[in-house]
């Protein structure tokens, strides 16, 4: 067990300065609410789209707070999004990244980090250990390894997220569901929102470690690393930065099928006009089917295959 004193600390001010590094870089995203969806889950909902942050997914915003404060190039490793908000971020800043990504991650993710500029290492995830692939790489060329939620830049930057939401929610409004892969986002913007919301991580069905970690009180791990639409938010547990932030300041976890996340990306489509991804569509699938009361989701991400778009189009059409 880590001793807690040795644990880096992420605090509200640290999430301020961020907000003012990635001011003029990152966009401030909508916070968007539909009649006809609140209709469809009998609650008001309120949904956040970081969907259409830069590089499609919240991440460019931890990505470019981490690599401005890095001394020189970089390595990440990620199935799609760090890997898209990292490259950005560096070619924004005059800086070279690598980035080790899954093998079967999506293709659009692959290309669209190469087309920032960054040099893509694939790897297997299911034998392959990413970071100590990472490390090596950091180790061989000095480079700053930019991890993808367990590291205090990076949670302050996703928390900025939190900020927004803080400044145009609803006062009435106090439950805020959030897509939890490592809980990187998840313990930014419960941070952020620390006194205004509860913030509830929400996982895919077969991959939940973080509920399994909040409900024991001790970090858990998945059995499985692969065999989820929900790509972008597979992790093998909550960091060790993450989780006591998590444990300190969020409700309980919850889970969502796959069918769910389709059916949240098939109304997010029709009713908000927004593409998700499944793992993006998490937080929004949660607060279609499990929630109570009024709700605020964060939808994380948009950078889907068509192929999986289409899929939830066509699979949930009952529910037009």
């Amino acid at each position: 067990m880590d001793d807690a004193s040795l644990i880096p600390s992420v605090t509200r001010a640290d999430i301020e300065a961020a907000a003012d590094r990635i001011r003029g870089h990152a966009l401030r995203t909508p916070l968007l609410n539909a009649p006809l969806l609140d209709a469809f889950a009998g609650r008001r909902i309120w949904v956040k789209a970081e969907c259409l942050q830069k590089t499609g997914s919240f991440k460019f915003r931890g990505a470019y707070n981490a690599v401005s404060q890095a001394p020189g190039d970089v390595v990440a490793f990620s199935s799609g999004n760090h890997a898209q908000g990292v490259a950005l971020a560096a070619r924004m800043l005059g800086k070279q990244a690598v980035i080790i990504m899954p093998s079967d991650a999506p293709a659009v993710k692959i290309a669209n980090t190469r087309f920032y500029g960054a040099e893509v290492v694939l790897y297997d995830r299911a034998t392959e250990d990413r970071d100590a692939l990472g490390e090596a790489l950091q180790a061989e060329r000095g480079l700053t390894l930019v991890r993808p939620f367990d590291e205090p830049m990076v949670i302050a930057g996703q928390g900025t997220c939190g900020l927004e939401i803080a400044e145009d929610l609803p006062d009435s409004v106090t439950q805020v569901l959030v897509c939890c892969g490592g809980g990187g986002l998840t313990s930014g913007v419960a941070l952020a929102l620390e006194g205004r919301a509860t913030v509830h991580p929400v996982e895919p069905e077969g991959f939940d470690d973080v509920a399994r970690s909040l409900a024991s009180g001790r970090i858990e791990r998945n059995e499985r690393l692969t065999g989820s639409l929900c790509d972008a938010i597979i992790t093998p547990s909550p960091g060790r930065i993450t989780f006591p932030i998590m444990h300190r300041l969020c409700g309980p976890g919850l889970t969502v099928t796959e069918t769910q996340a389709l059916q949240a990306m098939a109304l997010a489509w029709q009713h908000l006009r927004i593409v998700l991804e499944p793992g993006g569509a998490v937080a929004l699938a949660a607060a279609l089917f499990h929630a109570e009361g009024d709700v605020c989701a964060v939808a994380s991400g948009g950078n889907v295959d068509r192929d999986v778009f289409i899929r939830a189009l066509t699979e949930t059409k009952e529910i037009e």
